[in-house]
């Protein structure tokens, strides 16, 4: 039935405006994503390395939000822990670990960029 209204359309040479219109909304937004992104067609389906990166992205914003609960908490722990030592020594190691955490993520996300530059160079991983 839509195949039959598009060559009815060409046929009569009407045009409703619809395709026009697409096709600008088509144009703006390959503008603002080429002006704001640096992305030069939004409709390109992204690569395997580009879905891997949004992935990693996302995981890693994850895991900064997790390191800032967790300094906010061992702060916490150690401010009111009112001269209890145990308490006190239980909020030092959750402040260690958080960081030894991220020096982890952040070794492991270097490790990452620098192998993948390796093995294709003409990638921005950096993004």
């Amino acid at each position: 039935m839509a195949a039959q209204v598009v060559l009815a359309e060409k046929e009569t040479g009407a045009d409703t405006g619809a395709n026009t219109g697409a096709n600008k909304a088509l144009e703006g937004l390959n503008t603002t994503g080429n002006t704001g992104y640096g992305v030069t067609d939004v409709t390109k389906t992204p690569t395997l390395s580009e879905t891997i990166g949004k992935v990693v992205g996302a995981v890693l914003s994850f895991l900064g939000v997790a390191f800032f609960i967790l300094m906010i908490y061992g702060g916490y722990m150690w401010m009111f822990s009112m001269g209890n030592e145990q308490t006190a020594t239980k909020a030092k190691d959750i402040l260690i670990a958080a960081v030894v955490g991220l020096v982890i993520v952040l070794l492991a996300y270097v490790l990452t960029v620098f192998i993948g530059r390796l093995i294709d160079p003409t990638q921005n991983l950096s993004t």
